[in-house]
């Protein structure tokens, strides 16, 4: 920072104007309170003060109090007025940042800050307000300053610098900053230091993702997207939101390239946690990220894998646009139409999310530039036809919200096709038919009758017979839209639906195909390759080999002639371990699913969406509900989907099981869910984050048994080791063992002198009367006197009678070395102690 020129000041009289707290104007003691009797700017609708002269705002940095004195509409020069002083005070305050005090370059750079953000917020006028500071700080040198300041080795100074930096990265300042700083400043924002610097830092990768395809490359060669990834697993809320948008705007600016190396760095699994937030302005940008993603059907295929995109739909339907609109900040002001461009093709997607999501935005849209009377820029970008097509087509949710947007703007609302494909008449078959590019065909529609019902089921053959398309690549075309138009619809059974779309994002384009031939879930397993080619129509052989393979079990499924069954390259850890179990008489059966995640949604569901993300990248299949499943199907999905589970993770958050404390009834879902992990033998590991355990008696004696289990203690500051413990007891290697080794588990350890140290009640718990355990206030010692010769003499402590005993670690018997102690569903085990007064101590010897 140099000082040269006539714009050069002293230090000394930079500190006596910039740090004079009592000003001996009286005119400017006037406007002092005047700002502080204004309201906060995030709390005005609209209405301003007078302020008695822009002139007033050209004071020493000590009288401009509040970057949010309000002027009225009704004074002479309106917002052009302040326009005009804010940027003659911010001139002023650039030569303050030429200074050689650091304290006093310190203090303006924070003034500036507060000026900015308190723009960003100020209604109607104050994204001009912030347009203004933006851009003098760049034409008048204060820019480089500022990025010159965030390479001072001063901690201060480069913290308060970038947290301005982030908040005047306007299109131009952003363009400027990667043509002369790129560099150094993804450096910065990629820095870990501090949770604070690492706040800004994301905040300053969010603008630099908006910038271009071009740009987005370079900051992902450099680190930024890693960087965004790996702070995706924090807690706190206002970096969670910057890394949402940052996301989001990396897929909408990065192009089809840069959304490749996205899905290859899983970001769509990352998305999940934060679209599971209870932060709306997180969920809200990790949902437009996902749904961008799901538009490029390139990639369409592994995002709806993740089961981020099933986080949309539920999103957009339980929030107003133009409440939203005026929820945060960050979006207050709308967004660019640019940025409004980029997200027109999500209107045209495939898919219903991506539609859904578009329309809400283009809905909160129109709110805030109604606002702003700046409805125009929808003209100007094309969005009307589009927001028009959408509005008309069967897409219920995402019609409401078109509709919305279309009658602010003022443009004219076409008629809406009923969402329920079969019950449309001929002339909306007509008018599909227009909408989609074959409207010379119209005639030939209305001319053999063809209602809804018929459209779903016409085949290419009647297409060139009857409707007499002749070319094949229009008939083609004509199909694919017919497709696109069956996988989007909410109509018919919705149960086959969604298992359809559990074999890949296509296939619920054959479900009205199955319900028009009477093949439903019970039927499906009887079905043969005839049935679904000659009946249901599925021409495509490959997805009929895969319904079919789909629906029985695996030693039922004919292979074609000359094709051996081979064992799967690609498997799940917790598959592979039940492969290596042999013939074992308790092992599950057909169990598909590695683990199933319950929670409770009040205090766990953070935790909850970082165990899934963490197990899909170890390759485990999980499923976590995220409040999708009807009402009316809620019992039977959720409960079967316990059942096909190996493993059933419970998380255990601050009073998770509160609700289960004399619910005699089974009225509470967690309840529900536990106990039919216990009955259908799940190896079930409790995860502990923040939580008491209950005594054993608080809880019913269905579920008493969780007290038993050993579990994980959640540290977020120390995932990594906290996930490798819980995969540990996933694939065995740390195990919930048959009862049959627990005999020889307790004579091992008497013989030992083991004294297994636990906090707990006087109590005895008899295991089917051969072996007691005494616990006292010293701990818990094994009685051999209660151990029958039989089970004394038997030591071995191997066995093959439940799934995953093979995969064990150190001396065989379990990772440490000491086998848990257990009877049925419930264990005390030398690594974690049994659960009874809140403690999770390890046990010595």
């Amino acid at each position: 920072m140099g000082s040269s020129g006539s714009r050069t000041i002293s230090s000394e009289n930079s500190k006596k104007k910039f740090k004079e707290k009592e000003s001996t104007n009286k005119k400017g003691k006037q406007n002092e309170k005047i700002a502080e009797s204004a309201p906060p700017v995030s709390l005005m609708s609209g209405t301003y003060k007078e302020i008695e002269s822009s002139k007033s705002l050209s004071q020493p940095v000590n009288k401009m109090e509040s970057p949010s004195s309000p002027i009225s509409p009704s004074s002479p020069n309106g917002g052009e007025g302040f326009v005009e002083a804010i940027t003659v005070t911010t001139r002023e305050m650039v030569i303050g940042l030429k200074s050689d005090d650091k304290e006093v370059v310190i203090e303006i750079t924070k003034k500036l800050y507060d000026m900015v953000d308190g723009a960003w917020t100020t209604p109607k006028y104050g994204r001009d307000l912030a347009y203004a500071i933006s851009n003098t700080m760049r034409t008048d040198g204060g820019l480089d300053l500022i990025l010159s300041n965030c390479k001072s080795e001063e901690k201060e100074l480069k913290g308060c610098s970038a947290q301005l930096l982030e908040q005047i990265m306007t299109a131009d300042n952003r363009d400027y900053v990667v043509r002369h700083g790129l560099d150094s400043v993804v450096k910065l924002a990629c820095c870990r230091a501090e949770t604070k610097l690492l706040q800004i830092g994301m905040g300053i990768l969010e603008n630099l993702f908006k910038h271009s395809e071009d740009t987005c490359t370079k900051v992902i060669d450099r680190g930024g997207l890693q960087a965004v990834l790996y702070t995706c697993r924090m807690n706190d809320n206002i970096t969670l939101r910057h890394c949402a948008m940052a996301l989001a705007n990396c897929a909408m600016y990065g192009g089809p390239s840069n959304q490749l190396r996205m899905i290859e760095a899983r970001a769509s699994e990352w998305l999940f946690p934060l679209a599971f937030s209870g932060d709306h302005s997180i969920r809200y940008y990790a949902c437009l990220a996902v749904a961008v993603l799901a538009a490029n059907q390139d990639i369409e295929r592994q995002v709806v894998s993740s089961g981020t995109l099933e986080l949309v739909e539920p999103f957009v339907t339980s929030h107003d646009p133009g409440l939203f609109a005026k929820s945060d900040k960050a979006h207050i002001q709308g967004r660019s139409s640019e940025w409004l461009r980029r997200l027109m093709p999500l209107l045209e997607s495939n898919r219903r999310e991506a539609k859904c999501l578009a329309a809400f935005h283009f809905a909160m849209e129109a709110t805030i530039k109604q606002d702003q009377c700046r409805t125009k820029v929808f003209t100007d970008i094309g969005v009307v036809t589009p927001l028009q097509r959408v509005a008309s087509s069967n897409n219920d949710v995402a019609s409401s919200f078109a509709i919305l947007a279309l009658k602010i703007i003022g443009a004219d609302i076409p008629a809406k096709l009923s969402f329920n494909i079969s019950c449309w008449t001929v002339e909306e078959v007509q008018m599909w038919v227009d909408n989609i590019g074959f409207g010379s065909f119209m005639l030939a529609f209305k001319t053999h009758q063809v209602d809804g019902d018929l459209l779903l089921t016409i085949t290419d053959d009647e297409l060139k017979r009857d409707i007499e398309m002749s070319s094949n690549l229009l008939r083609r075309r004509f199909l694919r839209e017919l497709a696109r138009l069956k996988v989007n619809s909410s109509s018919g059974d919705r149960e086959l639906a969604d298992w359809l779309k559990t074999l890949g994002p296509e296939y619920p384009q054959y479900m009205h195909n199955l319900i028009h031939c009477g093949i439903d879930l019970n039927l499906l397993p009887f079905v043969n390759d005839d049935h679904l080619c000659k009946d249901a129509g599925i021409t495509n052989g490959v997805h009929r080999m895969k319904i079919l393979k789909a629906v029985r079990p695996i030693d039922s499924f004919q292979y074609p002639a000359g094709i051996e069954p081979y064992p799967k390259v690609f498997d799940s850890p917790s598959r592979k371990a039940v492969a290596s179990m042999g013939d074992a008489p308790d092992a599950p059966v057909h169990k598909t699913l590695d683990v199933f995640i319950s929670y409770r949604r009040s205090t766990g569901s953070l935790l909850a969406s970082l165990l899934k993300v963490h197990l899909q990248l170890r390759g485990f299949t999980v499923f976590i509900d995220v409040e999708k499943l009807e009402a009316g199907k809620f019992d039977n999905n959720l409960l079967t989907s316990v059942r096909n589970a190996h493993n059933f993770v419970i998380v255990l958050s601050e009073g998770a099981l509160e609700r289960c404390k004399g619910d005699s009834e089974m009225k509470d879902w967690v309840h529900r869910e536990i106990v039919a992990a216990i009955e259908c033998k799940c190896n079930i590991v409790p995860v502990i984050d923040g939580f008491r355990w209950p005594k054993p008696e608080e809880l019913p004696e269905d579920m008493r048994n969780l007290c038993f289990f050993n579990g994980v203690k959640w540290s977020h500051e120390y995932q990594e080791a906290c996930i490798e413990k819980l995969e540990r007891f996933l694939i065995g290697m740390e195990r919930n063992y048959p009862e049959n080794d627990i005999a020889s588990i307790y004579a091992t350890n008497v013989l030992q002198g083991r004294r297994m140290k636990s906090r707990s009640i006087e109590q005895q718990i008899s295991y089917d009367g051969f072996v007691q355990v005494r616990r006292g206030s010293r701990g818990m010692i094994l009685d051999p006197q209660m151990i029958s010769p039989e089970i004394y003499a038997a030591p071995s402590a191997t066995s093959n009678n439940g799934p995953l005993d093979q995969r064990k670690s150190g001396n065989g018997n379990g990772s440490n070395g000491i086998m848990p102690v257990r009877h049925g569903d419930s264990q005390i085990s030398p690594g974690v102690s049994s659960h009874y007064d809140g403690t999770n101590e390890e046990n010595s010897s």
